[in-house]
């Protein structure tokens, strides 16, 4: 059984973007399923705004049909969800129906206000200065950003001044859905509740970490968004790094949203400079090409583009796969490397981080018995999330001994019984709380840019294109020397 689930206090939260791909596919269906568990009281709503001309009654049947999949066996909790929603047809840079949406938020004065900006980032300040200049931002409200922020140092740095004009830091939420799913949390307590792990999470057990996100999709409807980010900006630079974080950070004095975030933000500047003098030995790029994807003929990254864009391309130098070698220069990891991969189009979908502990010193064993491999901690963060430590055993039986390696495996849908929430029920109804525990601080964005940009600059000196890699595989072959040159090997053993 899960823990109970707690109500939070009531709320109005104001999606900006509310006809978008994030808030119907995911943000919505999160609320409604907090709903469901009775996390929501009545009296709390929630807003749709979008530049879309719809009234309350068009935007729920919206909504209505985007959770039908969700709500199968809840039918009359879903018609009460769908009072909690509303609708406002604004644009972020006229001046038509603000008034109305201020007055729409004054009814409820004493809610708590979250104001999630699910947009491009360029409508970032646009949006916060009309909330200030209405006096949105007093009291109780709090803004969340999607990343990414910027797409490099300085213009983070724009961004996070021009919010922070209007709200203080306390009040803003710069959200990494990652850290909100089960298996990250988890991390927490593997580490610092169990006397087993803790001891050994160092240079002198652990061989190498590898931390792998990996979609089966290609760009889709986001192609004109991704070719001017990248694999890098787009996962590496906030999601990939924040996973490292929780893995490498020192131990916390307390759960305390500071406690936590400040030892992340220690590893992010421990780690070893990529740049232009080592960035062709250290990292791979990489770009797919037309092949097999889930049992289907796919296209190439260009004809993807070209399907999303008004404007037609013949080439482009933008990376939809990057795998690179990082390391930590501090006394527990040092001499450790961390191996990250992400792409698109890529084998399967999968999301996960493997720690490899360091072989036995000395067998004992003979040649018969088999090989001894290497005890693994595997979290999965997608799509079944759990938790694996990989251990030698003696196969059972009389014919002698011989060796196998076997998970101790736990998913979380079986050892507790439910499906596990998604990252934004927890997240969402965390910032109703005002628990910025599982958001990135201001700080932290900084320092993981600037780790992030001299690899930037350095694939742009170099000039060379991303290495080309066939649909369905696990990307381009320079990715598997990256790792075999240190005698190691990516682990892909997830069907075991």
């Amino acid at each position: 059984m899960t823990a109970p689930a707690l109500p939070v206090d009531l709320f109005d939260l104001v999606i900006f973007g509310g006809t978008g791909d994030l808030a119907v596919r995911k943000l919505l269906p999160a609320l409604f399923h907090r709903f469901v568990d009775g996390q929501i009281q009545p009296g709390s709503r929630i807003i749709g705004v979008a530049r879309e001309g719809l009234d309350d009654d068009g935007y729920r049947a919206q909504i209505r049909s985007a959770l039908n999949g969700a709500a199968s066996k809840q039918g009359d909790q879903l018609d009460t969800f769908l009072k909690l929603v509303h609708y406002r047809p604004l644009d972020a840079r006229k001046d038509a129906g603000w008034d109305d949406f201020a007055k729409l938020m004054g009814e409820y004065p004493d809610n708590v206000r979250v104001f999630y900006l699910s947009t491009s980032p360029d409508l970032f300040v646009d949006i916060c200065q009309r909330l200030g200049g209405y006096g949105l931002n007093q009291g109780k409200s709090r803004v969340v950003l999607e990343k990414p922020i910027g797409k490099d140092l300085a213009s983070a740095n724009r961004i996070n001044d021009d919010v922070g004009r209007v709200f203080a830091e306390s009040q803003t939420y710069r959200i990494d859905h990652y850290l909100g799913k089960e298996t990250v949390q988890n991390l927490l307590a593997l580490r610092f509740g169990n006397a087993l792990f803790e001891p050994l999470w160092n240079a002198g057990h652990i061989d190498h970490v590898q931390i792998t996100v990996a979609e089966t999709l290609g760009v889709e409807r986001r192609g004109p968004y991704y070719d001017h980010a990248g694999a890098l900006r787009d996962m590496v630079q906030n999601h990939m790094l924040q996973l490292l974080c929780m893995v490498a950070m020192e131990p916390p004095s307390s759960l305390s949203p500071d406690a936590v975030r400040d030892e992340k933000l220690k590893v992010l500047h421990a780690l070893k400079p990529i740049n232009e003098t080592n960035a062709s030995q250290l990292t791979v790029r990489g770009q797919y090409r037309a092949g097999v994807g889930e049992g289907q003929s796919v296209p190439g990254y260009i004809e993807d583009l070209n399907s999303s864009s008004k404007s037609k391309v013949e080439h482009s130098s933008t990376e939809t796969f990057v795998a690179l070698k990082a390391e930590i220069a501090n006394w527990r990891w040092s001499g450790v490397p961390f191996y990250l991969r992400t792409g698109k189009r890529l084998a399967e979908r999968v999301s996960e981080i493997v720690v490899a502990f360091k072989p036995v010193p000395h067998s004992i064993f003979t040649a018969s018995a088999g090989p001894l491999a290497q005890n693994r901690l595997v979290l999965r963060l997608q799509p079944d999330e759990g938790v694996k430590l990989w251990l030698t055993i003696k196969h059972p039986g009389p014919g002698g001994l011989r060796l196998r390696h076997v998970p101790l495996d736990m998913s979380f849908a079986e050892a507790f019984g439910v499906q596990q929430p998604d990252a934004y029920e927890r997240l969402l109804l965390d910032v109703v709380r005002g628990n910025p525990t599982l958001f990135m601080r201001r700080d932290e964005v900084e320092a993981a840019w600037r780790w992030a940009d001299p690899i930037l600059a350095a694939w742009a000196a170099g000039g060379e294109s991303p290495r080309p890699y066939t649909s369905g595989t696990w990307g381009p072959s320079a990715a598997v020397a990256l790792i075999e040159r240190d005698g190691r090997t990516w682990d892909e053993d997830f069907e075991q």
